[in-house]
C-alpha cells in the first residue's frame, strides 16, 4: 500500500490543491492529467491519460484527489476512481478555520482564507474556494464551488452541482436549488429553482433550465 495521494488535474486549480495537500503533510506522488497537458504541475509528474489510473492502482495507490474546477467533470471522475477502489481525501488549508462542529464529507477543497462556520455541513466534492465565508448551519450541496471571496449568511442551503461566481453575496435562510449558477458579484436575496441562471444585484434569473 501506497500513503501518497494521486492528484487528478494539471491546471491552475490543481496547483493550488495540490500545495494544499502538502501543508497537511501529504506526499503528492503524481497528477494523472489530459495528453496534451503539462509534463509537471507545480514540481509533481503529470501522466497523461485517465488510463494510468488503473495502473496506478494495482501498483498500490489508493488515494486520490480530484482537482478539477468543472462540477460535472468532478463527479464522475469520483466515480470512476471509486470504482476502481479508490478513497477521496480532503484538502484543507491551515489558513483555513473551519468549525470544530461542521460536518465535512470527502474529497473536499477548502483553500486558504476560507471560514466555514459553525454546524455547517459540506457535502462530498465541494470547493470552498480562497476567503470564502460560510456561516453557520448552512448546507453545501455534492459537487459545489463557492468560489472566492463569497460570503454566505447563516441557514443558507446550496443545492448539489451549484456554481457561485467570485464575490457572491447571500442573505440568511434562502435555499439555492440543484445546478444554479450565480454571476460574479450577485446578490442573492431570494430562493433560486434548480437550473436557473442568475446575475447582477439583487440577482435575477436569467433564463432557467429544464431538468
Amino acid at each position: 500500500m501506497n500513503d501518497s495521494v494521486i492528484v487528478i488535474g494539471d491546471s491552475g486549480h490543481a496547483k493550488v490543491c495540490i500545495e494544499l495537500l502538502h501543508a497537511m503533510g501529504r506526499r503528492v506522488a503524481f497528477c494523472v492529467g489530459v495528453t496534451n497537458g503539462p509534463v509537471t504541475c507545480v514540481g509533481v509528474p503529470v501522466l497523461k491519460g485517465d488510463d494510468h489510473l488503473v495502473t496506478l492502482r494495482t501498483q498500490g495507490y489508493s488515494e486520490v484527489f480530484i482537482a478539477i474546477g468543472s462540477n460535472g467533470v468532478r463527479q464522475r471522475l469520483a466515480d470512476t476512481t471509486q470504482a476502481l477502489g479508490y478513497r477521496l481525501v480532503n484538502a484543507i488549508s491551515p489558513n483555513a478555520v473551519v468549525s470544530p462542529s461542521a460536518r465535512l464529507g470527502i474529497g473536499i477543497a477548502v483553500m486558504s482564507g476560507a471560514i466555514v462556520n459553525a454546524e455547517t455541513v459540506i457535502e462530498d466534492l465541494a470547493i470552498i474556494n480562497t476567503g470564502a465565508c460560510i456561516d453557520h448551519d448552512c448546507r453545501i450541496g455534492r459537487a459545489v464551488h463557492i468560489a472566492p471571496q463569497c460570503g454566505l449568511a447563516g441557514n443558507v442551503t446550496v443545492g448539489a452541482g451549484s456554481f457561485l461566481g467570485i464575490g457572491c453575496k447571500v442573505i440568511p435562510d434562502v435555499r439555492i436549488g440543484e445546478s444554479v449558477t450565480i454571476g460574479a458579484g450577485g446578490v442573492v436575496v431570494s430562493d433560486m429553482a434548480p437550473g436557473t441562471r442568475a446575475v447582477g444585484v439583487p440577482a435575477k434569473a436569467i433564463n432557467f433550465k429544464e431538468r
